[in-house]
């Protein structure tokens, strides 16, 4: 995902993924299967906040949350997060976009990546960029995830209310499975476009940088490869978003029911 949407070398999906294996093999499969496990436990594991927010604004957790009120939790939850998770996001994304040859690894002639795992990744931009190298790209970050958040969780709200039969107060699982990674296309789909101006920003090196900030990475992306190219990855973080989040959900579902259960 992060390789298509911060290079124009690949034609598409298939053709990233063959050339990839082709000139790092497994090493980079591993790395990038490795981080992404890393960056979906950050990312993912987010509570519904329906419970919260009632007692924050009525009092008490029995009132059931406008959606307005699930829509501003959400985007508030998107907010914190960057501030969380934004160092990571960035070494995940400079680690991913990092070529090496498969020999490297056996064959100490040949020199090695720059960036040896996630801590050394986090040092040496932390050293050469000071601390705003690390939050790189947090503003298209911030704009990410704080409308993808509100989409994320009012989808899964709507779609449980709407599947969910009259007189039932939790949905089933079927019902869980379809919200739940429903939930995770929805909030995808709007994040997609801030997500490749966000990729394009942190893999900016300094002393090279190509962009001057935000809008102008906006602006020089557009008018280098057209309207299209802020799509790029959608359809791979469609195809990741429902599978992961079906099971997010269930998960959660699963283990407040059992909670539930145990403190009768």
């Amino acid at each position: 995902k992060v390789r298509i949407q911060t290079e124009r070398s690949y034609n598409g999906i298939w053709h990233c993924i063959r050339e990839t294996y082709k000139a790092e093999k497994v090493s980079t499969s591993s790395l990038i299967h490795y981080m992404y496990h890393k960056s979906e436990c950050n990312n993912r594991n987010n509570d519904p906040v329906n419970p919260l927010v009632s007692r924050l604004r009525y009092g008490t957790s029995d009132v059931k949350p406008s959606k307005v009120d699930i829509s501003l939790a959400g985007c508030a939850t998107g907010a914190v997060r960057v501030v969380l998770i934004s160092p990571t996001e960035t070494a995940k994304v400079r680690m991913q976009t990092q070529k090496q040859s498969h020999y490297s690894v056996t064959a100490s002639h040949l020199p090695k990546p720059k960036y040896q795992g996630p801590v050394h990744c986090l040092r040496m931009i932390a050293k050469e960029e000071g601390f705003r190298g690390l939050y790189k790209g947090c503003s298209a970050l911030l704009c990410r995830d704080c409308h993808s958040f509100a989409t994320y969780f009012l989808t899964y709200n709507i779609l449980c209310d709407w599947f969910t039969p009259a007189g039932k107060n939790k949905p089933d699982i079927l019902t869980v499975l379809i919200s739940g990674g429903s939930a995770g296309v929805f909030g995808w789909a709007v994040a997609t476009p801030m997500d490749v101006i966000k990729s394009r920003l942190q893999v900016d090196n300094l002393g090279q940088c190509k962009y001057r900030g935000l809008i102008h990475c906006i602006r020089v992306s557009v008018k280098e490869e057209g309207i299209r190219v802020l799509f790029k990855g959608l359809g791979l973080n469609c195809i990741r978003a429902f599978p992961v989040n079906m099971v997010v959900f269930v998960t959660y579902e699963g283990v407040m029911r059992l909670a539930d259960h145990l403190m009768k």
